[in-house]
């Protein structure tokens, strides 16, 4: 992103864990869900992160980053959409800027979290260290035509579902490994029958493979 986005989300603040982003070795951005919060979203830290890692964590304004279902057309979502990717820009380039290079950035989130952290891979795809998806997929309707180009060079994805969560369709979490197998990513995706909507542990080893390895 070239042109800053104003919004709703910017100015609100960001909490984190872990080693100071000056002193880190790796950074990872953790992305809350609807009705959540930021220090929420950070107890996951301990156990997705490891020593040298600075872990970042948004906050959204009135705790959510878009108004309607993921699936709504993209229209639907904004200001509070294109708001939201810019924080997640803002903060890969401050990781940046504090000398950690982006296939050292993990993304992750829960939910609508997970959602939005996987559009920003989507629109912005590079070497990155890790996408982790929790309950989440692309955003917009189903079948919608994208537009994505570039190359995520081998980016470790990890997309973990229920196969009955009342808030991502199976077939949303199916395609959303399907953009991202060709946009150039490693992408391992498992359906978890009846775990509804939620984050157990066999979810946590897969993606502590991905950050034990950076």
């Amino acid at each position: 992103m070239n042109e800053k986005i104003p919004g709703p989300h910017q100015e609100q603040p960001v909490f984190s864990r872990g080693r100071p982003l000056a002193e880190a070795e790796r950074v990872m951005i953790l992305i809350h869900g609807r009705g959540a919060t930021a220090p929420s979203i950070l107890e996951l830290a301990p156990l997705l992160a490891p020593t040298g890692f600075a872990v970042l964590a948004p906050q959204a304004a009135g705790n959510s980053w878009y108004p309607y279902s993921f699936l709504s057309p993209l229209e639907r979502n904004q200001p509070g959409l294109s708001s939201g990717l810019q924080v997640v820009a803002d903060l890969v380039a401050e990781a940046e800027a504090a000398g950690i290079p982006a296939e050292r950035i993990v993304l992750g989130g829960f939910s609508q979290g997970a959602c939005l952290a996987s559009e920003f891979a989507a629109r912005h795809p590079r070497r990155y260290g890790g996408l982790l998806i929790f309950s989440g997929g692309v955003i917009g309707p189903l079948g919608m035509e994208r537009q994505d180009e570039g190359d995520l060079a081998g980016t470790p994805v990890f997309i973990g579902c229920s196969d009955v969560d009342f808030h991502i369709p199976v077939e949303r979490v199916h395609e959303t490994a399907d953009i991202f197998t060709s946009l150039g990513a490693a992408v391992q995706k498992k359906i978890y029958p009846q775990m509804g909507h939620t984050i157990i542990q066999d979810e946590i080893d897969q993606a502590r493979k991905i950050t034990n390895g950076l």
